[in-house]
C-alpha cells in the first residue's frame, strides 16, 4: 500500500484502497504529525490536551470513517471535536481556528465520483495542510507500516465518556462569521428568487437556510441525503447541472447556485439558463469588491484560470499572482499577502477576511449580493465586462490515461512547443503546472495531469467558442504526440 496525498488530500475507491484499516493507519500518522506540531506532547497531567476537529460529507460510510478517525486521534491523547452531522469542508475548516485546534480532518472525496472517498488534512489556520506536512504524514505512515505498528485506538463510547471526543454543531459560529463578510440586508431588499442545488452534498441546507434567513424566496433541489449522489458526479459544472438550469428557467428565478460534494466549490446559473462558471464568478466578485465596497488587495489565480482577471487587476492597479493548481498554493499567499480574492477555475474561491480556504457557500452568498446590489442578472453583468475587455470563452476536456511521468510529459510538450495554435502566434510557454501555451491575443492552452485522479486535463480559453474547441483539439493532439 502506497498512500499518497494529491492536490488536496488522499482519495481512493471505497472498499478497494479506502478501507477502515487504511483510514486508521492514516489517522495514526496524522495524529503523530499533529502532536509533533504542538508545543508539548499530550500529557495526562496537563489539561486540556490539544484539540483536533473532524468533519465528514454525505458519502457512503463517511460518518463511520469519521468515527474511526476520531477513535485513533483520541487514542493518541488528542481531544476531538467531531461534527454532529455532515457539514461543508469550509465550515469544518473555519471551526479549526475558531476552536483553537491544532488541525483538522475532513472525510470527503469532494467533487469526485460517488465510488471515491478521501481525507483532507487541515492546518491550524483553517486552510489545507502544507505539502511539507502531508509529506510528513506519508513518511510516518510508511514507517509505521514497515515496522508493523498498529494504530492506537480508543473505543468511541469510551472516548465520549472520557471527554476526549465530543460532538458539536459548526454552523452557528460559521453563520455569525459570514455576517461580517456578506451584506444580508442588501440581499433581502432585492426581492430575489433563488434556486440552490446541493448536488446531494454537504451544502444541503446551508445556502438555503442562510438565504431564507435574509428574506430571499429560495428553493433547494437535490438536497436529500443520498450517499451515492443518485449516480451523479457532484461537480458543479454545466454538464452536471441540467436540473438546476431547468429549475431556474421554469421557475423564473433570478439566480441558481450549485455547490459540489463538500461545498468548497461554486457554480451558478443565470435566469436565461446560461451557466456562470467560476471564471465569471471571480470576475464579477472582483469588480464588485473594488467598485462597490472600495476594497483593495492582490488577486491570486491558478494557472488554469481566466486572463480576464489579469485585465481587471490591471484596470484597478492591483497586483496579480498565478499559482499551480490547488487551493493550498492560494492559501499560502492569503497567509502572507494582502489578498482581496483568490480562486481557481474549478470553483474554489475565497476573499479577504475569510479563512484561506475555497468556500462555495460564502461565494454563493457573495454572488447573490452582487446581483442584488447591481440589480442586474449575471448575464447582463458579464456582457458589460466583455464589452469593456473582450469576450472570454473557456472549456476543459478530461481524458483517462495510462500511468505516465508528469515531468517527462512537461519536458516533451515544452520542447515541442508549436509556433502557433489555432492560427494564433505563441507568446510564451509556462511550465508552472503542466504546460501552458499563452498566445499573442491572451488566449491560452494548458495541458496538465490531475492531482487526484488518473486523468489528463486539457484546458483552453479564447475569444470565441470556436477557437476554444480548436485549441482543445490541438491540445489533445499534442498530448498524443508526447506519448500520453
Amino acid at each position: 500500500m502506497a498512500i499518497k496525498f494529491g492536490t488536496d488530500g488522499w482519495r481512493a475507491v471505497i472498499s478497494d484502497e479506502f478501507t477502515f484499516a487504511n483510514v486508521r493507519h492514516v489517522a495514526q500518522a496524522i495524529a503523530e504529525v499533529l502532536i509533533e506540531s504542538c508545543p508539548g506532547a499530550p500529557d495526562p497531567g496537563k489539561a486540556p490536551p490539544p484539540c483536533a476537529v473532524v468533519g465528514f460529507d454525505t458519502r457512503f460510510l463517511s460518518d463511520r470513517y469519521a468515527i474511526a478517525m476520531s477513535e485513533v486521534l483520541a487514542g493518541n491523547g488528542l481531544r476531538v471535536s467531531l461534527a454532529k452531522a455532515d457539514a461543508p469542508t469550509p465550515v469544518i475548516s473555519y471551526a479549526i481556528p475558531q476552536l483553537g485546534a491544532v488541525g483538522g480532518v475532513m472525510i470527503t472525496a469532494s467533487h469526485n465520483p460517488p465510488r471515491y472517498n478521501g481525507i483532507k488534512l487541515k492546518a491550524a489556520y483553517g486552510g489545507s495542510a502544507s505539502p511539507a506536512d502531508t509529506k510528513r504524514v506519508e513518511q510516518r505512515l510508511a514507517a509505521n507500516l514497515a515496522a508493523g505498528r498498529e494504530p492506537q485506538c480508543l473505543d468511541y463510547d469510551d472516548a465520549l465518556a472520557q471527554g476526549l471526543v465530543s460532538r458539536f454543531d459548526p454552523f452557528p459560529a460559521y453563520g455569525e462569521h459570514l455576517r461580517h463578510l456578506i451584506d444580508f440586508a442588501a440581499i433581502g431588499r432585492a426581492g430575489l428568487r433563488v434556486v440552490v442545488d446541493a448536488m446531494y452534498g454537504t451544502g444541503r441546507g446551508y445556502l438555503h437556510d442562510l438565504l431564507a434567513g435574509a428574506g430571499v424566496d429560495v428553493s433547494e433541489i437535490r438536497g436529500e441525503m443520498n450517499p451515492g449522489f443518485n449516480g451523479i458526479h457532484p461537480e458543479p459544472i454545466e454538464k452536471h447541472l441540467r436540473p438546476l438550469i431547468e429549475s431556474v428557467v421554469q421557475g423564473k428565478a433570478d439566480l441558481g447556485l450549485a455547490t459540489d460534494g463538500d461545498a468548497d466549490r461554486i457554480g451558478a446559473v443565470g435566469p436565461s439558463g446560461r451557466f456562470i462558471d467560476p471564471h465569471c464568478i471571480m470576475a464579477l466578485c472582483l469588480r464588485y469588491l473594488v467598485e462597490r465596497r472600495g476594497l483593495t488587495g492582490s488577486v491570486v489565480k491558478t494557472v488554469s484560470t481566466t486572463q480576464l482577471l489579469n485585465r481587471l487587476a490591471s484596470k484597478y492597479g492591483l497586483p496579480i499572482y498565478e499559482t499551480p493548481v490547488g487551493f493550498n498554493h492560494i492559501s499560502d499567499l492569503m497567509l502572507s499577502d494582502n489578498v482581496l480574492i483568490g480562486g481557481e477555475e474549478s470553483g474554489g474561491i475565497s476573499i479577504k477576511g475569510h479563512i484561506p480556504e475555497g468556500d462555495g457557500v460564502l461565494m454563493g452568498l457573495l454572488l447573490t449580493e452582487v446581483v442584488a446590489c447591481y440589480r442586474k442578472s449575471p448575464e447582463e453583468l458579464m456582457d458589460e465586462l466583455w464589452a469593456e475587455f473582450g469576450r472570454f470563452d473557456y472549456a476543459r476536456n478530461d481524458f483517462h490515461t495510462r500511468p505516465f511521468e508528469k515531468a517527462t510529459l512537461v519536458e516533451r510538450l515544452a520542447a515541442r512547443a508549436p509556433a502557433s495554435l489555432a492560427g494564433i502566434p505563441l507568446a510564451y510557454v509556462n511550465t508552472l503546472d503542466g504546460v501552458k501555451y499563452l498566445l499573442a491575443d491572451n488566449s491560452w492552452l494548458l495541458i496538465r495531469p490531475s492531482g487526484t485522479e488518473p486523468v489528463l486535463r486539457v484546458y483552453a480559453e479564447a475569444h470565441s467558442p470556436e477557437t476554444v474547441q480548436m485549441l482543445l483539439a490541438e491540445g489533445r493532439a499534442l498530448a498524443d504526440a508526447a506519448g500520453v
